[in-house]
């Protein structure tokens, strides 16, 4: 018997350290190659690990909670020849060399439903059997949890865990009496209301300190340097925008959108991509000795997980048909809140929209997301007084707010722009032009 240890890969983008979120694994299971071992979370997700080895766990080196550097060993696998341990797709020296880690596209759906996953050498047959499983943190026999009342799949355990969700509280609606992820979102919203009622008392302990590393500490470093390196200035306009909910209503209406989810999100998205087309400079890269000018969109959407703030993008935009990019927008906010949201699903963003609105807000003052110089954001819609042909009647109004790099974008340019934008909301047919 050997003795392999396994470590902490770069997973992508020159990653250096992780935090060790969950071990799928305890000190006495067996593994085979390419089986889910632990999940960590880097500065920009979380990421599923899957074992390079075959054999027993014979120790976890690093416990859940730590962060440690690329190339730290985290777990020791005991193992018998190397000839005994290859698999049909390896060499015996792969069966003893470090993982390759490749992301899966969000279209190779798993067994469990989850998207883009991690996967290694060979096939992936033998990693669904123990991913529901956590167990302890350090290398000692922990048994694992006891199961809820009804069975549930991984990614909506990961769900549940993430929105504080107890499974034992969640009536399942499954064809199968198993709980969805749609039970777990209804008892999360019927659980904040009944907060909302009841202010909670004040906790026991004075106060409360919360390690700031992973993504969070990624996105404060990324909000600072924003701030503090490109010039903001910010405009706003309010906008009727009664023809656009008519607009999202006729799109749920048809057969040809049945499938996908409808919002003035949607319209938003094509807005912005129509009023780039006309100001192409909002959507450009500042260096130190050129203005990069993208002739092409790669949209991205301010998305809010348990986890911090992301910013996914939409890689060419401006050619996605209506429809494509409805389904394009879907499959990004289910994957960000699924925490599936790859390095690669929020790099060489080029344009940036937040959804003030999602939350209630009529408006805000967007930060730029770092090498951005131009961001949108979306208000409530909610039906206001306002003067049509000098008489006030109700419509549905919004707020549109937009920041910008001067050193990029001027003044003349951001309002052009934001008018362009504005004009899309009020009117959408112009999207025929």
């Amino acid at each position: 018997m050997t003795t392999s240890h396994f470590a902490l890969p770069d997973v992508g983008e020159g990653l250096t350290e992780a935090e060790i979120v969950s071990w799928k694994v305890a000190a006495g299971d067996t593994v085979a190659v390419n089986q889910v071992i632990v999940e960590i979370e880097t500065a920009k997700s979380l990421v599923e690990l899957p074992s390079p080895y075959a054999g027993t766990v014979a120790e976890l080196l690093v416990a859940e909670g730590d962060t440690v550097a690329v190339g730290t060993p985290i777990v020791a696998v005991a193992s018998g020849t190397a000839e005994q341990l290859a698999s049909p797709l390896q060499t015996p020296a792969q069966a003893a060399s470090p993982v390759e880690v490749q992301v899966r596209e969000p279209a190779e759906q798993t067994e469990s439903g989850s998207g883009a996953v991690l996967v290694g050498y060979g096939t992936d047959t033998h990693a669904k059997s123990r991913r529901g499983q956590r167990r302890g943190p350090v290398a000692s026999a922990v048994p694992p949890r006891a199961p809820v009342a009804a069975p549930v799949k991984p990614p909506i355990r990961k769900l549940a865990k993430d929105l504080g969700v107890d499974l034992g509280r969640v009536a399942p609606s499954g064809p199968s009496g198993e709980v969805t992820r749609d039970d777990v979102l209804r008892t999360k919203q019927q659980e904040s209301v009944f907060r909302n009622v009841e202010t909670p008392a004040w906790p026991a302990d004075r106060e409360e300190r919360i390690p700031v590393k992973g993504m969070r500490k990624a996105i404060a470093n990324a909000m600072v340097t924003s701030a503090f390196t490109a010039p903001h200035v910010s405009v706003f306009v309010d906008v009727d925008a009664t023809r656009t909910m008519e607009y999202v209503r006729r799109l749920k209406a048809s057969p040809d959108f049945s499938s996908v989810k409808i919002s003035p999100l949607l319209v938003m998205a094509r807005a912005v991509i129509w009023a780039v087309r006309r100001n192409p400079s909002v959507n450009s890269t500042w260096t130190d000795s050129e203005i990069v000018v993208h002739h092409y969109v790669n949209l991205g959407i301010a998305a809010a997980t348990p986890r911090g703030l992301i910013v996914p993008n939409i890689k060419d935009a401006q050619a996605q048909s209506m429809r494509r990019l409805a389904g394009s927008l879907e499959q990004l906010v289910i994957t960000a809140r699924d925490g599936k949201t790859t390095p690669a699903d929020m790099a060489q963003g080029t344009i940036t929209i937040t959804n003030l609105g999602s939350f209630g807000m009529d408006t805000g003052t967007p930060i730029l997301n770092p090498g951005e110089v131009a961001i949108v954001a979306l208000g409530t819609i909610r039906q206001k007084p306002w003067v049509v042909d000098g008489e006030v009647v109700p419509r549905y109004v919004t707020t549109i707010g937009a920041s910008f790099d001067h050193r990029v974008v001027d003044g003349d340019v951001a309002s052009r722009f934001t008018a362009d934008v504005a004009a899309i909301m009020e009117e959408p047919a112009l999207l025929l032009d």
